[in-house]
């Protein structure tokens, strides 16, 4: 028996034992990952069980009493307080601007879009609405009555400036 050559045999033991080690890791790994994992999150648009078909709730409606809303923070977008429906918006068309582009506000009582509309990405101002501040819909919403999907708390910092003593 000595000096035959058994490094094959030696090979393979050392692959399962190696396979064996790892395997018992991928356990332990997954054991200490259950322990902390996210439980499944409730629907926020009622308890139904996960996967199940739903009926849509209906859309809300519409605020379009054209009155401007207060923003909630500096830079917010602030909503579009009339009806959108049927507005076209594609690449050769932007009903939005028919009222909004700066030559257009007199007639219409728009307010103008904000100049940031005609920055490029370099701070360069061009002529008219840069394109990637061209698709309205992206960052403006339309307001409606619709009820908050989950409790909010939301002060505006003014007013928690004034609590504090």
């Amino acid at each position: 028996m000595r000096g035959q050559d058994h490094s094959g045999v030696t090979a393979i033991v050392r692959t399962l034992l190696g396979a064996a080690l790892a395997g018992s890791l991928v356990l332990v790994a997954g054991a200490i990952y259950a322990q902390g994992a996210p439980e499944i999150v409730p629907r926020l648009t009622g308890a139904s069980p996960p996967m199940s078909e739903v009926p849509a709730p209906p859309l809300a409606r519409p605020i379009t009493d054209d009155k401007r809303v207060m923003r909630n923070y500096p830079e917010q977008p602030p909503v579009i307080p009339h009806s959108i429906d049927n507005y076209q918006l594609t690449l050769k068309t932007n009903r939005c601007l028919d009222c909004h582009r700066r030559q257009f506000t007199e007639g219409s009582g728009a307010p103008m879009i904000s100049v940031t509309h005609f920055m490029d990405r370099d701070g360069q101002v061009l002529a008219d609405v840069t394109p990637r501040r061209y698709f309205c819909t992206e960052c403006h919403v339309q307001q409606t009555d619709a009820a908050p999907l989950v409790p909010n708390d939301f002060q505006d910092m003014i007013r928690v400036r004034e609590q504090k003593p």
